[in-house]
């Protein structure tokens, strides 16, 4: 946001730097927002001087130049004059004549215009053989418009030869550029009224609008037999809270006068013609935008309809830029009778654009929704002025004088211009100031301060609040224009900032030193994390994000996942559904980076459409999923078996420490339940998979290797695995007690078992089988431990396989012999065939 320290002393009763403009820079940095660019534009101008052309004739060796004898006042050092003291310039503009007051650029001077770009520096130099002692400068050489048709003839009252530039036209200005972000909330702060006021407010000075903008106008208008009226219908209040607009005839249409177009090229806007201008004047001014219609593009027969309304399907229009959109189906569109003339709050419409020849206009002045002009801005990328003070939220009650001051600023520029008829007013309610009760001792407690009622009134009365203040007690009245006071802590944050958050004490807070009771999930995280980094897994972290193709590419359905609005970008449209597919992509850049063999696990959170809470919000769910993977060197090297073993090493290792004993039930043997469930298990083969329990039968997660078409689509080894386990519930069942159990003295004792059992058994029922009956039998004060040694099926035989168990056995006691071992094999090994059919090989 771009404000012209001159432009804002017009309008403020205050002298807004009387220290000088690095203080005031410093000041604005402090307590308004952060400044990003000051620029001194007098520096700009430096040494361009007020001229008075004496005599103008033809060049007697070019046909298109004149010989100029211009008097500066003999202000101007070394430079050649002639006898009277007159300097001479070639110049080959039109419009030259004698008589007329000119901006004279002597030698050594730099062309304002080129400053930004190659700065170009003038000298006397000859011209087709007679001496041209610099320039007379264009608007366009000058920097202040494009107009470079003749140069600029100085008409300002008081301008006399020798008087510097700059001074005529206030362009012994500093810009000071600050950062649009600050001002998010703060609507007011988009126009040069609104700083000035904040700028005097921080300064502890007192502030008070011109009379036009806080006080109550009445529009003086007149008739016309020529126009029959103006007829407003609004059928999207909502969406345009309020629609203001009033005819004026006797327009004519012309450059502006030369210090309105300085000022709005001081701040970035382009000069049009007098009427775009004078609305783009006021917007800079006001920070609410207007717009002006030529009312005879829009009436038909002397009458104009004005219609504030939603697309029709398939209506098109083309914007003044050129372009032709299909609005947006929500946009607000400003039509005629028949056909949309401007796209609301954003553009204006060709068809009805002021031109040369337009003698009546409509002038608009309306507020929007600013969600809704952000959206249409954003689909259609269009990011105008307008838009920007839009989207910030304008008060509908600045309207009536933000108009009257647009009529009264069009008859300066239009003598003959005079209203007509009504002015049309649509608005379904208009906001009602509210009061605010705050205390001085809230305020005091929220500060560290120790300022009174009166004093914290001082500063608000300073920027035109109103407050009433007794025993201590505030009632605190924003201006219309200050929509982001509504609580008690807002009325602190003003306090603050225009006392001067550098005032405040740097007074250590206070803190109890009892030690923070640590968050029950968090520290459990620690846990789990301690305990997987301990057999070597790596951690990672991922976006919660997700392109479709990865959901599809697991047999997720996109459907059930939460779809972004806005994505940052096309790989992160929805939100995952579980965990295990964000570590399965990671899986094949690793193997390619040259890591041959690696664990990578994730705690983190996942979201679906079935769950929500009891506010229709999405309920987050705690996950952790690990994927074990080896490159097939590495896997032939050293790994025999299938990738669920080595998945199943992790998560029951995992499971133990935290005092859970896990119950493994095959995939396939189980109805998946919650949409979550069936949908976190489409990655898996289900052959090759399970279920992951508690002893009671409680569902834990999911392991298993994943189904040959995610394998491929990935491009994952063939020996991959993981699981995805419900951290919450994990939290809930985990036993933090340890039990101590010592080594056995004694040596143990290792036999092998090996059981040839139907095909239909699992192992995880052959081994609980096992282990159950070795439970039951073993010695007392014995220590036993059962591992998997081998499973193996032959090519001739489809029915039976043949599952090899390794008991290791000691005792407390004594040292236990080979015998009683055996013996207890035998035992298992008979209840074995009874109950399952097996044969101990």
């Amino acid at each position: 946001m771009k404000v012209s320290l001159n432009w804002m002393e017009q309008v403020s009763p205050v002298k807004l730097a009387p220290d000088g403009i690095d203080t005031l820079v410093e000041k604005i940095g402090a307590q308004l927002g952060a400044v990003e660019e000051v620029v001194d534009l007098g520096a700009k101008y430096k040494g361009i001087v007020v001229a008075k052309v004496v005599a103008c004739v033809k060049h007697p060796n070019a046909d298109k130049l004149s010989l100029c004898l211009i008097d500066d006042a003999g202000v101007t050092k070394h430079v050649k004059r002639d006898p009277k003291g007159l300097v001479q310039v070639v110049c080959g503009a039109p419009n030259v004549k004698a008589g007329m007051l000119v901006a004279w650029l002597p030698p050594g001077v730099t062309v304002p215009s080129t400053i930004d770009k190659e700065p170009l520096v003038l000298e006397a130099r000859d011209i087709r053989g007679q001496v041209s002692n610099g320039m007379l400068a264009s608007a366009h050489e000058l920097g202040i418009s494009d107009d470079h048709s003749g140069i600029l003839e100085i008409t300002e009252p008081g301008a006399k030869p020798g008087q510097a530039f700059m001074y005529v036209y206030g362009l012994n200005d500093y810009i000071i550029d600050i950062e649009n972000k600050m001002f998010t909330h703060r609507p007011d702060l988009f126009g040069q009224l609104g700083v000035a006021r904040e700028i005097a407010g921080i300064e502890h000075q007192k502030f008070s609008s011109p009379k036009w903008y806080s006080g109550q106008n009445s529009f003086v208008t007149s008739e016309d037999s020529k126009i029959k009226g103006l007829e407003v219908v609004n059928e999207v209040p909502d969406l345009c809270q309020r629609y203001m607009a009033i005819v004026v005839s006797g327009i004519k249409v012309g450059p502006s006068p030369m210090w309105l177009q300085s000022y709005l090229a001081r701040v970035g806007i382009r000069p049009i013609n007098n009427i775009v201008d004078m609305t783009n004047y006021i917007m800079m001014l006001t920070a609410q935008p207007l717009h002006a219609f030529d009312f005879d593009k829009v009436a038909v027969n002397g009458k104009a309809k004005i219609v504030v309304r939603n697309p029709r399907k398939g209506e098109k229009m083309t914007l003044l830029d050129g372009r032709t959109i299909e609005p947006r189906k929500d946009a607000v569109l400003i039509c005629d009778a028949d056909k949309p003339i401007a796209l609301g709050g954003v553009m204006g419409g060709s068809g009805s654009e002021i031109g040369p020849n337009t003698t009546r206009i409509i002038i608009e002045c309306a507020t929007f929704d600013m969600y809704n002009i952000r959206k249409t801005a954003m689909e259609h990328g269009i990011f105008t002025d307008a838009v920007t003070r839009f989207t910030k939220g304008q008060s509908p009650l600045q309207c009536p004088p933000v108009l009257y001051k647009a009529v009264q600023m069009t008859k300066e520029l239009c003598p003959e211009a005079m209203p007509i008829g009504k002015v049309a007013d649509q608005y379904k309610k208009l906001p009602e100031p509210e009061a605010v009760e705050v205390t001085a001792e809230f305020i005091n407690a929220r500060l560290g301060l120790e300022l009174s009622a009166t004093e914290m009134a001082q500063l608000l009365e300073n920027v035109e609040f109103e407050v009433d203040h007794k025993n201590g007690k505030l009632t605190v009245a924003a201006p219309f224009w200050r929509t982001d006071i509504a609580i008690p802590e807002d009325v602190v944050e003003e306090i603050g900032r225009l006392y001067g958050y550098d005032h405040l004490p740097l007074v250590l807070p206070k803190r109890d030193l009892t030690p923070v009771k640590p968050e029950p999930l968090l520290s459990f995280k620690s846990q789990l994390r301690h305990a997987l980094r301990r057999v070597g897994a790596n951690e990672v972290l991922t976006y919660s994000f997700v392109h479709e193709e990865l959901l599809k590419k697991v047999g997720q359905d996109p459907k059930y996942a939460y779809k972004l609005s806005n994505a940052l970008s096309p790989e992160l449209q929805y939100y995952r559904l579980s965990l295990l597919p964000s570590l399965l992509e990671k899986v094949h850049p690793n193997i390619k980076a040259g890591y041959d063999e690696f664990a990578l696990y994730e705690i983190n959170k996942v979201h679906d459409k079935s769950q929500t809470d009891k506010q229709g919000l999405p309920i987050e769910d705690e996950r952790l999923a690990l994927v074990w993977t080896a490159n097939p060197k590495a896997a032939a090297a050293t790994y025999h078996g299938a990738a669920y073993y080595q998945a199943r090493l992790y998560v029951t290792d995992l499971l133990q420490s935290l005092g859970i004993s896990p119950v493994f039930q095959p995939l396939d043997q189980v109805a998946k339940q919650t949409v979550s469930e069936q949908q976190s298990a489409l990655a898996f083969e289900p052959t090759r998979s399970a279920y992951i329990k508690t002893a009671n039968g409680e569902p834990i997660g999911l392991i298993g290797e994943f189904r040959a078409k995610v394998a491929q689509s990935l491009k994952l080894p063939n020996l991959t695995a993981g699981f995805e386990l419900d951290t919450a519930l994990l939290m809930k069942l985990a036993n933090p007690s340890t039990r101590y159990l010592p080594i056995p003295r004694y040596p143990k004792v290792t036999q092998d078992i090996s059981l040839k059992v139907p095909t239909k058994l699992t192992y995880q029922q052959v081994y609980d089988f096992v282990w159950n009956e070795l439970t039951k039998i073993q010695p007392p004060d014995t220590l036993p431990s059962l591992s998997p040694v081998d499973i193996y099926q032959s090519q001739d035989d489809k029915t039976h396989k043949n599952i090899t168990l390794r008991l290791s056995i000691a005792s407390y006691q004594r040292t236990l012999t080979d015998t009683e071992v055996n013996a207890l094999l035998d035992q298992v090994a008979q209840a074995a065939k009874t109950k399952l059919g097996a044969e101990r090989l």
